[in-house]
């Protein structure tokens, strides 16, 4: 079986049987028809910010019940699009969320929310796949630019990607998820302790407990 190498052009199909074929692959991705092959992976400019936002992440699905998060899960868009985003946040289909779970066990259609952990501002993640996020409908785009310390987030509206500012207490929010709140300059300072009693204060708002009662009744 041919393997998989970056630049390589193919459909989804036949990028799912390269990449099945060959378990030693821990991340490949389809964009725009592309192949792109991860290289190992830094400790301080990928693997513990990874951490971090998972953590972020993880902390806020445990007190929203219906509301799930993964770590480096495949996802389907469309014949040539098959991305393999670092950390995602998906509203339950049951729920009214716009993915859902094959049932080969992989995830179809544009979760809420997606994280990229980008190097620098010459990242894929930063045009090929942003295109590809807008177009697909992933409603918030969260990018840590590793490198140049900096966050960007990226709310859709009216089928436009427009990136936020952080408010005057320096914290970045989601438009989907009420109550997913960032401290920026904690989180870039490695703070977690910090991080985690911000989100708690979104976590504990009449936003998220209004956004728990929606989804309550909508069960």
């Amino acid at each position: 079986m041919p393997i998989l190498e970056s630049g390589d052009r193919l459909s989804r199909i036949e990028f799912e049987r390269r990449y099945q074929g060959m378990p030693e692959v821990k991340k490949a991705e389809l964009v725009e028809g592309v192949v792109y092959v991860a290289s190992p992976l830094r400790y301080r400019q990928h693997g513990q910010p990874h951490s971090d936002i998972m953590t972020w992440l993880g902390v806020y699905r445990a007190a929203t019940p219906g509301v799930y998060c993964a770590d480096n899960a495949t996802v389907r868009l469309d014949g040539k699009n098959e991305p393999q985003p670092d950390a995602l946040l998906r509203l339950d289909e049951s729920l009214g969320g716009q993915s859902r779970i094959s049932e080969d066990d992989y995830l179809e259609g544009a979760p809420e929310l997606i994280v990229e952990i980008a190097a620098s501002t010459a990242s894929y993640d930063l045009h090929d796949k942003l295109e590809v996020y807008r177009r697909h409908g992933v409603r918030d785009y969260l990018v840590w630019v590793v490198l140049e310390r900096e966050f960007r987030w990226y709310v859709l509206k009216d089928g436009d990607y427009r990136q936020q500012e952080p408010d005057g207490a320096g914290c970045l929010s989601s438009a989907m998820f009420p109550g997913l709140r960032l401290d920026v300059e904690a989180l870039l300072e490695g703070q977690m302790q910090q991080v985690l009693t911000t989100l708690q204060g979104g976590i504990t708002s009449p936003e998220h407990q209004a956004f728990l009662k929606n989804l309550q009744r909508s069960q």
